[in-house]
């Protein structure tokens, strides 16, 4: 049972739409790739983490805090005796291992270990087990998602799941599944509670808005939609369909991302998607869908109130 499901990150979202709308560097490019990749390879975990039996407790995507330490975890697994901390790694390609070092096959270059990053997880998770006066054991794994991974000479006893092996660690993990109690759901909760939204090491260049290309961004392949067919919008690269006003309100949302001190007024919005509909039409769309504030020329709109 999922207790905290993961989203893509503000971060991954903010690189998404800065690649189409500026010219990144190449070391922002690879950067904003690995991100995505990474986020993609842990999409994947989370569907095999599907199919275990409502009596695990999952945890997706946590950033937490002890003693002035931030650290992140891909997916916890709760159970009644253990938890279950994995680092999830979306590497392809071939790697081998050499007196304790990383090392890529197609380069001969040095790669970070990642068993570094798990064993600091682990670690700081302990130390925020004791903190809470909580004794459960921790059994930590380095997962490889990707069928098109590859190590070499790695020892036997590395605390390392491959792709290979996946199904059958997932099979053995749901025997050992077990009845949870309140202890069990209470601890999963206080986790959720001390999850930190926020990341100070996020690495989103420098931009502003007259730098950044103007147009309504496409909803399947993220280019610009440069047609109209009557109440829809068509992109000319994948032919996909979208309503104007979903058009339009999707990239108010973008808009108010990249710029959340920006007030949203009619002018902005109709510049912003580079006047692919009338101003009276975005009027309409704003008006419907947003709370204005004020009137006149100094007028701007806002979010309705969640009911």
């Amino acid at each position: 049972m999922f207790i905290k499901p993961r989203y893509e990150s503000t971060e991954l979202q903010l690189l998404r739409y800065l690649s189409k709308r500026m010219n990144l560097t190449d070391k922002e490019k690879q950067y904003y790739v690995n991100l995505k990749k990474g986020y993609e390879g842990e999409l994947s975990f989370d569907m095999l983490l599907e199919n275990l039996s409502d009596e695990w407790l999952i945890l997706s995507d946590l950033l937490l805090e002890v003693n002035n330490t931030m650290f992140q975890i891909d997916s916890l697994l709760v159970s009644r005796h253990s938890i279950f901390l994995f680092e999830v790694k979306n590497y392809e390609g071939d790697y081998y291992i050499d007196a304790d070092k990383w090392y890529s096959v197609a380069s001969g270059n040095e790669i970070k270990d990642p068993l570094l990053q798990l064993k600091r997880s682990e670690f700081l998770l302990r130390r925020l087990l004791q903190d809470l006066n909580f004794n459960f054991s921790i059994e930590a794994y380095l997962i490889f998602i990707s069928p098109k991974f590859t190590l070499y000479q790695a020892p036997r006893n590395l605390p390392i799941i491959f792709p290979t092996q996946l199904h059958y660690f997932m099979k053995n993990l749901n025997k050992k599944s077990s009845k949870l109690n309140e202890k069990h759901s209470g601890f999963a909760e206080l986790l959720v509670n001390k999850h930190l939204n926020d990341s100070s090491f996020t690495q989103v260049p420098n931009y502003d808005y007259e730098q950044l290309r103007k147009g309504v961004i496409c909803k399947c392949c993220y280019s610009f939609l440069i047609s109209r067919e009557e109440n829809k919008l068509v992109c000319a690269k994948c032919l996909c369909k979208e309503d104007i006003e979903s058009a339009i309100l999707r990239n108010v949302e973008q808009l108010t991302l990249l710029f959340p001190d920006k007030k949203v007024t009619t002018n902005l919005v109709h510049e912003w998607c580079e006047a692919i509909v009338s101003k009276k039409r975005v009027w309409r769309i704003l008006t419907k869908n947003f709370r204005k504030v004020g009137q006149g020329k100094f007028s701007y709109y806002v979010h309705l109130p969640k009911s």
